[in-house]
Formats: C-alpha cells, structure tokens, sequence
C-alpha cells in the first residue's frame, strides 16, 4: 500500500472545563471522519443526549452541525474531514454543548497514528466519571449539586423512602437519587457499543432515543 493510501488515526483526549475532578475521555477516530461524525462521536462517548446546539472552534473557525434557530457555518460538516485540519500532536481545540448550561470542552490531539489497514475506530480508550446530567445549570450548578447529593444523604433519603413506604410514588426521585450515586461511574463498554452502532449506520436519532431511555 502507497504512502497515500494509509490511514491517520488520530488519538483525542476531551475534558470538559471548569469542573473538579475532571470528566475526561480518550478515543480513537479516522483522519477521514468528518466534522458531523466527531460531533456525534463526542456526545456519545461523553454521554450527552444531543438535546442542545453545539459548535466547534477549530483554528478561530466555527464548524458544527447548523439547527433552526441555532448558528449558522459556512462549511458543510458532513464535507469538511479531521485530516483537513493537518492537526499537530498536543494542539487544542473547543468543543462547546448547550449554550445555555455552557458545557465548554477541550479537545487535545495526544497522537497521530498512520496505519495502512483500518481498525476498530471509532474507539474509545478510556475515561473517568459520568457525564453530568443534562440542563443541570453548568459546571459550577453540577459541582453544588453533586456536593449536596453525598452518598450520605443519599442513603438517608432511600431510607425515608422506604420507611414511610412511599416507593411507587418516589419513582422519579429514585432514579435521581440512583443517577447522583453512579455519578463517579464511566461504562466505557457502553459507549464503544454505541460508538459501533453509529459506525455500522444506525441511524442517530435511534442511537439518541436507546441513550435516553
């Protein structure tokens, strides 16, 4: 195979600013992946529900996929590749979800990698942390929450709960409780199962629904 028939994979490492200890995730994708594969390949392996408007600063340049009401690009994201880019190890870029919550990401090339036969990318390496629940008011909202919600009280409020025998009526604040008690877990095998559907062409709504739900 010709020099100009390998592949660059590019090794990603994403965090989301302003929060203590940090989410992060690392994967792998294409050189050849778009702009509208990255986005949908950042909300999965962060664990967002594509529920907000986003955008992609790139070299002081706005990429992202355009909504009704939400900013308009001047590239088509589903034409414009990584490789286009000629991305540097340890260079930055934004990644920013929710313009109201203001979830803003750094994004850092760790490696690049050239290989002249196709693996399993997209792929996510690993990770630390759940992803915060969306329309929690933003970083600052989610670490005051996540302090109010210790496994103490946690704890506390399951028992009351059960004590006063109001289980079928706490449902919903069961599985709030239940959501703040795993909010130190990353089930990183979840996502790279989502990440191979979408590779295989599932469709993305479908992807998104099965994520909600």
């Amino acid at each position: 195979m010709s020099d100009s028939e390998q592949i660059t994979i590019y090794q990603l490492k994403i965090f989301i600013l302003g929060i203590s200890p940090m989410i992060w995730r690392r994967f792998k994708v294409h050189g050849n992946s778009t702009i509208t594969d990255l986005h949908y390949i950042v909300q999965i392996v962060m664990g967002w529900t594509d529920s907000h408007l986003h955008r992609f600063v790139i070299h002081g340049k706005d990429y992202g996929i355009a909504q009704i009401g939400g900013i308009w690009f001047a590239d088509d994201p589903s034409k414009v590749k990584l490789a286009d880019f000629g991305w540097r190890v340890k260079e930055r870029f934004v990644y920013q979800y929710d313009f109201g919550d203001n979830w803003e990401h750094q994004i850092r090339v760790e490696a690049i990698i050239t290989s002249e036969s196709t693996g399993s990318e997209p792929l996510c390496i690993s990770g630390k942390r759940a992803c915060p629940p969306e329309d929690c008011g933003g970083a600052w909202n989610f670490m005051a929450q996540k302090q109010h919600y210790s496994i103490w009280y946690i704890a506390d409020r399951f028992r009351e709960i059960v004590e006063q025998g109001e289980i079928s009526e706490s449902t919903e604040e069961i599985h709030q409780l239940r959501r703040w008690l795993l909010v130190n877990n990353f089930d990183r095998e979840e996502v790279n199962s989502r990440l191979k559907q979408y590779a295989a062409g599932d469709s993305v709504s479908i992807l998104f629904a099965q994520r909600i739900g």
